[in-house]
């Protein structure tokens, strides 16, 4: 059960408040560009602390946090879509499209775990910085890898003999290729990823009158963003009825997988602190919302936009903040302290 510390939290109160405000239905409206400028100050600021703290890190330690982060960006998507496929509820376009946002990241979740952290005076490496930068593209790949083998396998079982020869791979298979640089070149993963080369590579002095940017006014921007994430996730929690109960369930119980795994990772593979645990299994028990939801829907037309929408922002995003997090928090320190 979250603690009351955590649900005092100013921004779960203001994700709180966006949701009850679209909830009775007020008038407040956020400007129509405002969420992006918020998404893309925190990924900046963000990265440029990372890139700065990452320039005092071991490398050792940070190449191994990379490579348990591209582990659990191709793992988890692929446990998400034989997970749906086994319920027989969910056709095969459908579970790509929805593991993809189980195996990616939600930089939403995961600020709000450090403002978690931060408030109950928990100290955390930066390492899961990197690995929130390097765990977005893995899962967007994977998905329109499963994607492609669903369309294949279908257009196999619809072939007839005047079709055959036809080249009917061609088209999607270039579009792939166009699909998987935009995957790699995604503009969340721009940002984040450029932010933290020019923290890594400027010099001190120069970071250092960047420090009022990103840390003075970071909490009242993620405020912000949160406010109008409540608002979002109200609208589309609305979309319950056409999830299904199956999905629902399934919004609740892969973060809780992803929680395990990432906890186990981060405190037994990785031997980080409570704090930075606490980071990796949120990482893996969150589901993105930003950058893979317009890629999927380029991608995987046939799949159900309502469907991976309403799951990762209006039941999993939801869940991790109020619930999520702190449990993810009480099971590392067992971890830790078993």
């Amino acid at each position: 059960m979250p603690s009351l510390e955590s649900l005092l939290l100013p921004a779960v109160l203001f994700f709180a408040l966006g949701f009850i405000a679209r909830v009775i239905r007020s008038d407040l409206r956020f400007p129509p560009d405002l969420a992006k400028v918020l998404s893309i100050y925190l990924l900046m600021a963000i990265g440029l602390h990372g890139g700065y703290e990452l320039a005092k890190s071991d490398m050792v330690v940070a190449f191994h946090s990379i490579v348990w982060a591209l582990v659990l960006g191709f793992v988890l998507p692929i446990i998400g879509y034989l997970s749906l496929v086994a319920t027989r509820k969910v056709n095969p376009m459908d579970a790509a499209a929805i593991s993809a946002h189980y195996g990616s990241v939600s930089a939403g979740t995961f600020l709000t775990a450090i403002a978690y952290l931060d408030n109950i005076g928990v100290t955390y490496e930066t390492y899961p910085l990197i690995m929130l930068a390097v765990m977005e593209s893995p899962a967007i790949i994977v998905g329109l890898l499963l994607a492609a083998k669903a369309r294949r396998s279908q257009a196999l079982s619809d072939v007839t003999p005047s079709s055959v020869g036809a080249p009917a791979d061609s088209a999607p298979e270039n579009g792939f290729g166009s699909l998987l640089r935009d995957a790699l070149t995604n503009g969340s993963v721009v940002i984040l990823i450029g932010s933290m080369i020019i923290g890594a590579i400027s010099t001190p002095s120069g970071m250092s009158k960047l420090f009022p940017f990103i840390d003075d006014i970071f909490m009242g921007v993620l405020c912000l963003f949160l406010f109008e994430m409540g608002m979002v996730a109200a609208r589309r929690i609305g979309d319950f009825k056409k999830v299904g109960l199956v999905l629902a369930a399934f919004g609740i119980v892969m973060p809780l997988v992803g929680g395990v795994a990432g906890a186990f990772i981060g405190h037994s593979m990785l031997g980080f602190s409570v704090g930075g645990a606490t980071l990796v299994a949120v990482l893996a028990a969150s589901a993105s919302y930003i950058a893979v939801p317009p890629a999927m829907r380029l991608a995987v037309p046939e799949a159900n936009p309502s469907y991976y929408l309403t799951l990762s922002l209006g039941i999993t995003f939801p869940f991790n903040v109020l619930i999520g997090i702190p449990l993810y928090h009480s099971l590392v320190k067992m971890m830790a302290a078993a």
